[in-house]
């Protein structure tokens, strides 16, 4: 029994030795967050949250550099060709992993290949949302509008972001003859619909919960498997009968392609217990989001997933980068 307790501790040794010394020491200067979206932004504000916890944890700062360009692909390069010391990290989404890559050609990384999955974050659920002059105040009403009045109704929705895949989807779903509008943000096309320019569009509660409690936008339906318990009374997109209709304003954490796995375990542990803290919860409360804990094998298979998901909903609408 000596022997077998010796030999572990040797061998318990001898990992500890194998272990890079930059893993052991890590982090011993400022981590960057690379956030592909403006400061101010749902997903941004997802960042800054992650970044302000994991600072506390880790005893380092964690700073986000918001790299907007290129719908969300430079942020993902410069990731993807950095360090993989663990000091550089991308707050991954939608549009970084999964919409800009299948709008761009040549972005310089792979969406699934070039990096490790470290921790999911959060998913916000989108709402369909109508202007209060919308002649409809329900999907079946909008869509038999829609088919009996060809291109009068128009959807504004932020350009190559999810709103604008949510709006191509749907319309290809249902047959519904919407003219989708894509503009340079979601606060124009929101100011525009709050204005009676436009009918209606796609937004995350994040966004749009305070535009509603204020009367200024109808809520349609939500997207989500069930109603949500901010808008009790508005139905999902399964109850309004179209359930193929699926999305939502997720983001995590991920690391270059060969970032060491015991900088990539330690943070994902401290990102999972942040999600937990009474603190984040309460943030992601008001926000309308919800923390997420896939590991980080079915974090990678989401990824993927959602990259194949939002490529042939672009090649069906031949939307091109611009």
């Amino acid at each position: 029994m000596r022997n077998v307790r010796a030999v572990l501790v040797l061998l318990l040794l001898a990992a500890g030795a194998s272990m890079p010394a930059a893993a052991q020491s890590y982090p011993n200067r400022i981590i960057k967050l690379i956030v592909a979206f403006p400061p101010g932004g749902p997903v941004d504000v997802m960042g800054r949250i992650i970044a302000q916890r994991l600072s506390t944890t880790l005893g380092q700062q964690v700073i986000v550099d918001n790299r907007p360009s290129a719908g969300g692909t430079l942020a993902g390069r410069v990731v993807a060709t950095a360090e993989p010391d663990g000091y550089t990290l991308l707050l991954g989404s939608a549009a970084t992993l999964g919409i800009g890559p299948a709008l761009y050609n040549n972005i310089g990384y792979d969406p699934v290949k070039s990096f490790v999955p470290i921790a999911m974050v959060s998913d916000v659920s989108y709402v369909m949302i109508a202007a209060n002059h919308a002649p409809y105040g329900d999907v079946g009403s909008l869509i038999a509008y829609a088919r009996k009045n060809p291109g009068k109704l128009n959807f504004g929705v932020p350009n190559g972001a999810p709103p604008h895949m949510l709006a191509l989807s749907f319309k290809a779903l249902t047959r519904a003859d919407i003219v989708v509008v894509p503009y340079k943000g979601a606060s124009n096309a929101i100011t525009d619909m709050i204005g009676g320019q436009i009918d209606g569009g796609f937004e995350t509660t994040s966004v749009i919960l305070g535009h509603i409690r204020e009367h200024a936008v109808k809520p349609i339906a939500v997207i989500r498997p069930s109603r949500l318990p901010a808008l009790p009374d508005t139905p999902t997109m399964i109850e309004s009968g179209v359930p193929d209709l699926k999305g939502s304003s997720w983001t995590g954490v991920l690391a270059p392609l060969g970032t060491p796995a015991p900088i990539v375990d330690r943070l994902r542990a401290e990102i999972n217990a942040g999600l937990k803290s009474p603190e984040v919860m309460e943030r992601f409360a008001k926000l309308g989001a919800e923390a997420r804990f896939p590991s980080a094998q079915a974090f990678g298979a989401f990824i993927a997933d959602e990259q194949q998901r939002l490529a042939a909903i672009i090649r069906a609408a031949g939307v091109r980068g611009e």
